[in-house]
């Protein structure tokens, strides 16, 4: 252990919502400020000790609600001094590793010892779009476009991303019938983890408490998605967008959430007498062909065990972000190599308390909810490595391996 280690010493988030949520009433920037006040409180840290705030948001048009900045509306309202620097970023789903990662940076190459990363979406909340509107209508219908329709980049003539996760899958051997069985495992993982108190506030969690016009305010304190459910239901499903085998039972809900990580060196963690939860020892980003986003999380994870010098072996669990069931499919496949033996070990430890498709996805804060996820689980089973990845739109990765 060295003294500028980076550690991660406070981990929280929010429930994420179901599409239809008291929650979704709240801007993105307001769930920000609940996991921002949360993850210092936690810890004792005045706002003024906050050097740094990196800021994950990729659903542009929620946020346009309030303008821009979302990093520095949510810094200033939660309390933090005009004098703290923050930026705000979009990096698709990866959003919330990438924050964690330049945090990393700015704390190893400008001697920053206190670092914020958060991540936070309200999807639901996304407006439809009026576009040429602004240069004046004549006589004739307004075209309104929903930007959450097909979740994909089409207007500039890229694939919906359902479409390429099915695809790519089905390229790989990876079927629907074994992507519905994924989606039912999840929910079970899920539920199962909420029973035995893997998931609880205090931890991972931290309410949500949303004001009512009328009455009591509503306290959300759990995830709202998880369901109980059966391949047989979801065989009924059909196909979204045009994709092979992807269908609104194996792709998670479209969420709202937050996720806040705080780092610190560890020789500032020792000199504030905070135990770690966490030693981040790698951390790195990767991208490949715009329609690989399901292989992409595979070579991201080499990526970051190369650079860590460590091996799949080494790892006690993961976290493959469920974009789509198809995500951890196809990428424990990959890193398998052709092992059927190993493919099937490499999913007992993936995901051990559900992922998105229960869970749901608030793109730019679900990469801090998985990384926290594996934190927590490490502790938990008495420590070790493990490694966290997430794909983004157009084939983008993050990865980042830690040791409890």
């Amino acid at each position: 252990m060295k003294d500028n280690d980076v550690v991660m010493v406070s981990a929280c988030r929010t429930p994420f919502s179901r599409f239809e949520s008291p929650m979704t009433s709240l801007p993105s920037i307001d769930l920000a400020m609940v996991v921002m006040k949360e993850v210092i409180g936690r810890v004792g840290l005045d706002p003024k000790e906050v050097e740094e705030i990196y800021y994950g948001s990729c659903v542009v048009a929620e946020f346009a609600l309030e303008t821009d900045v979302p990093a520095r509306q949510a810094s200033l309202l939660a309390g933090f001094p005009a004098e703290v620097f923050s930026v705000t970023l979009d990096r698709a789903c990866c959003s919330s590793l990438t924050t964690l990662r330049l945090g990393m940076m700015a704390m190893r190459a400008e001697g920053v010892k206190v670092v914020m990363s958060v991540g936070s979406e309200n999807m639901p909340r996304t407006p439809h779009l009026a576009p040429g509107l602004r240069s004046g209508t004549r006589i004739g219908h307004i075209k309104l476009v929903d930007l959450l329709f097909e979740l994909g980049y089409k207007a500039k003539g890229f694939n919906s991303v359902a479409v390429d996760a099915g695809e790519v899958a089905v390229e790989h051997g990876v079927t629907r019938e074994m992507q519905d069985e994924w989606a039912v495992r999840s929910h079970e993982r899920c539920l199962k983890a909420y029973e035995e108190g893997r998931i609880k506030v205090g931890e991972e969690l931290t309410p949500v408490v949303v004001p009512q016009a009328k009455g009591e305010p509503v306290v959300i304190d759990r995830d709202e998605c998880p369901r109980r459910t059966t391949r047989e239901a979801l065989a009924k499903l059909r196909p979204v967008y045009g994709s092979p085998t992807v269908t609104a039972g194996n792709a998670p809900p479209i969420s709202a959430g937050s996720s806040a990580i705080l780092l610190m060196t560890r020789e500032e963690a020792r000199k504030r007498g905070l135990e770690p939860l966490a030693t981040v020892v790698a951390a790195v980003s990767a991208a490949t062909e715009p329609r690989g986003i399901a292989v992409i999380p595979a070579f991201t994870i080499q990526k970051a065990l190369d650079r860590a010098g460590l091996s799949l072996d080494d790892m006690a669990l993961m976290e493959i972000n469920e974009a789509f069931a198809a995500m951890p499919l196809v990428s424990t496949k990959i890193l398998a190599g052709g092992d059927e033996g190993k493919w099937r070990r490499l999913q007992e430890i993936t995901n051990v308390n559900g992922g998105a498709v229960a869970i749901g996805h608030p793109v730019g804060a679900s990469a801090g909810r998985i990384t926290m996820t594996l934190a927590y689980e490490l502790r938990r089973r008495g420590g070790g490595y493990g490694v966290a990845s997430i794909c983004g739109g157009l084939a983008q990765g993050e990865a980042v391996i830690i040791k409890v």
